[in-house]
């Protein structure tokens, strides 16, 4: 399993999805929706914040966000995280497949209450992994980074989910794959959905049908 690496020369760029159609690309345009599919990647997260800041351009109706990642390059992670909190426009994070490692970072980074899956969504939350080399110097430096990026997302985790600090600490030392319902209870999602409509829905509404 592929955790979210500390260095950009960790990804491997050599093979990118394929272009999607015009057609296609002006259809998600206008239904205000983003999606994040395969290594998290900066190639990935130029595309993604490209897409988040044109949209916010267009107006400040709510974006949905479709995520299903593996993970990837935790700085570009870092990236579209940021973007979703920096635009006016809000986002509905919508887990599908799987949601892991930097793609669960990049998921944290709307709201409690926008933050969604489908019911056969899987989450990994774990710590980061780097591959020290070279001179002991530069070994040392990459090892204190890399205990500094991990308690940083266990921080973000342990602020987005409502967990303590400390158990989220033990929780990522190692793998933890979540259901959707443990993603809900752990505090990662907020509601599991079945259909689009159901983003508008209050939970109240939904206890009723």
């Amino acid at each position: 399993m592929e955790r979210f690496p500390m260095f950009a020369n960790e990804t491997d760029n050599t093979s990118q999805p394929p272009q999607n159609s015009a057609f296609l690309e002006e259809k998600t345009f206008r239904a205000r929706t983003v999606m994040v599919f395969g290594t998290v990647t900066d190639t990935m997260a130029s595309e993604t914040v490209r897409r988040l800041l044109a949209l916010d351009a267009e107006s400040n109706a709510p974006i949905d966000m479709i995520v299903s990642s593996p993970g990837g390059h935790l700085e570009s992670g870092d990236v579209i995280h940021d973007a979703v909190r920096f635009i006016s426009s809000p986002v509905n994070m919508i887990g599908t497949g799987w949601v892991g490692s930097a793609a669960n970072h990049l998921y944290l980074g709307a709201p409690r209450e926008r933050r969604f899956c489908l019911p056969q969504t899987r989450f990994l939350i774990h710590q980061p992994s780097g591959g020290a080399g070279g001179p002991a110097s530069d070994i040392a430096i990459q090892a204190k980074e890399i205990l500094k990026a991990r308690e940083r997302i266990a921080m973000v985790i342990a602020r987005e989910s409502g967990q303590p600090i400390e158990r989220v600490r033990e929780d990522i030392e190692r793998d933890k794959w979540m259901s959707a319902e443990e993603a809900v209870e752990y505090g990662l999602v907020s509601r599991i959905i079945v259909r689009r409509d159901e983003l508008s829905q209050t939970p109240s509404i939904m206890k009723t049908r």
